[in-house]
């Protein structure tokens, strides 16, 4: 096993439509997945796809770790995923990526969806989730579509750096409008 690299904006592997995974059983594919389980434990983070470890293959894994609202989700990893929206609620949250070290960006997502794909067995998984797991699929699927959160941002008043999070006002309940967060300092 071992540590990859991330790619950071700019990069252009995040930016491409990643390939289909045709075997989710075959060798490389599982040891990308135990690379990316390291990768993943190493940083900390909620989600990783391939293309952020330089992969472009439709392969992505997260969870929902303690402290997010809902229910814990241990890490899950799917290939060829595919996300249907339920219903037509949206919840705005803000969103960080570690391709995008640093930031924090305010992403409105489909409050409900169902996701399908195969896990490394093979096996069909098929689920509808709501709140933080909604989000951190649609999140890391977005990267095998060559999407940034960012380029979901309606307003990108709201795309700040961590350290000043401080000062964003309360998420709103519906689309934020155009003018400045309350709460902000020059």
């Amino acid at each position: 096993m071992a540590i990859l690299k991330i790619a950071r904006m700019g990069h252009p592997v995040l930016r491409q439509v990643a390939h289909v995974v045709p075997d989710p059983t075959a060798p490389e594919l599982l040891n990308l997945a135990g690379d990316m389980i390291e990768t993943l434990e190493d940083i900390g983070g909620a989600g990783l796809a391939a293309p952020q470890v330089h992969e472009s293959v439709r392969l992505v894994m997260f969870q929902v770790p303690p402290g997010r609202g809902q229910e814990e989700a241990p890490l899950l990893i799917l290939c060829n995923p595919v996300i249907d929206p339920i219903g037509d609620e949206i919840e705005w949250g803000w969103e960080g990526c570690l391709s995008v070290p640093g930031l924090r960006g305010l992403v409105p997502r489909p409050a409900t969806v169902r996701y399908r794909g195969q896990g490394l067995d093979g096996k069909m998984i098929d689920r509808t989730v709501s709140g933080f797991h909604a989000r951190v699929v649609q999140h890391e699927c977005d990267h095998l579509d060559g999407v940034l959160y960012p380029q979901r941002m309606p307003d990108l008043t709201h795309l700040v750096f961590e350290s000043e999070m401080r000062h964003q006002a309360p998420l709103p309940t519906a689309a934020p409008d155009q003018t400045e967060p309350e709460g902000q300092e020059e």
